[in-house]
């Protein structure tokens, strides 16, 4: 078969099978009786063969080898090309998803594209300042787009440029809620934290709801953070983990706080002090912890929290008890 029959029938262009005849890769073995040099059926199936091991990405250095050489082991190289494989689909998805960023901006012209690239690489700086200018900037003149600003804020260990995040995330609105509430269910304890640390900044009813169905969540640190949020926004469903931080002197302050905003309203008063009451009759914890109690009790107004410090102010526990009267005795003076 001549060289021409060979391109139409394989589809490899007559260019390439004479760059295979020059390296001594494929060369057409026989002779037509005009002389002509002519392919015969096995120099056609190298060319298949050839093409085969091309397509799977190797060089034409290595396909000699891998036809040519009988020692020649395909275990290692196949294991190198995965390697680079994995290494150019990274890359590649990297790309992509700088070039969506980029497109869900909207930019007006090619200056808005410059800005944008240049704010997204300051995002990605080894320096903490740079970062956090750059978070400033996406609020203040072009604005990042959202799904940068939750990748960012999910993997950020500076403070500061983290709480910037955060404010910037708030500006925005609800965009990126779904992409956090993912960062609720990763698999590492730091994107939890700093999933629900974001979603609490945000000041709607979507993230409200998120926080809600956070206290749920299998991560004891998601659902405190939660209940902090949600006892800001006064959101009842926070009391019982409230009062398990004031028990186990997690954040215990904030709970307590977060407590007594909740009581102001009256609704809600007896019943967080029905919930205090109820935890230091069934003697929960050690001294300090009812000693913890008490003092939660001390913000919390009405009868029913009056009651029971007078109560604790007999208490078997010395401790307790001089809290609860100390505390009864600054209500019973306003």
């Amino acid at each position: 078969m001549l060289i021409g029959d060979v391109a139409r029938r394989s589809g490899v262009s007559a260019r390439m099978l004479r760059h295979y005849d020059s390296l001594g890769l494929a060369r057409p073995t026989g002779r037509t009786a005009a002389g002509y040099r002519e392919y015969s059926g096995e120099d056609i199936r190298r060319i298949f063969h050839i093409e085969s091991l091309r397509s799977l990405g190797l060089s034409l250095r290595d396909v000699r080898r891998a036809l040519d050489d009988p020692g020649f082991a395909p275990s290692e190289l196949v294991a190198d090309l995965i390697r680079q494989t994995r290494e150019r689909i990274a890359g590649e998805t990297e790309l992509l998803t700088r070039l969506r960023r980029i497109g869900a901006a909207e930019p007006a012209g090619w200056e808005d594209v410059l800005q944008i690239v240049a704010l997204l690489q300051a995002l990605e700086s080894k320096s903490a300042g740079k970062r956090q200018r750059a978070v400033l900037s996406s609020v203040e003149d072009v604005p990042v787009p959202v799904e940068a600003l939750v990748e960012a804020a999910l993997s950020e260990t500076d403070p500061h440029v983290a709480g910037a995040l955060r404010w910037a995330l708030a500006q925005s609105g609800e965009g990126g809620l779904a992409l956090l509430e993912e960062g609720l269910g990763a698999p590492v304890a730091e994107v939890r934290k700093r999933a629900v640390q974001s979603i609490a900044e945000i000041p709607n009813g979507e993230a409200t709801a998120l926080l809600q169905d956070a206290l749920a969540n299998s991560d004891i640190v998601v659902r405190r953070y939660a209940a902090l949020a949600l006892g800001a926004r006064g959101v009842a469903d926070a009391v019982p983990t409230l009062i398990d931080m004031v028990v186990e002197e997690t954040n215990d302050v904030d709970a307590a706080d977060a407590l007594s905003a909740l009581a102001s309203r009256p609704a809600l008063a007896d019943q967080i002090a029905t919930r205090l009451i109820d935890h230091l009759a069934r003697g929960t914890g050690d001294s300090s912890a009812r000693r913890r109690l008490a003092q939660a009790l001390a913000d919390i107004p009405g009868s029913t929290a009056s009651r029971a410090l007078a109560d604790l102010s007999h208490d078997e526990d010395r401790a307790v008890a001089l809290t609860a009267a100390y505390i009864l005795g600054i209500r019973n003076a306003r």
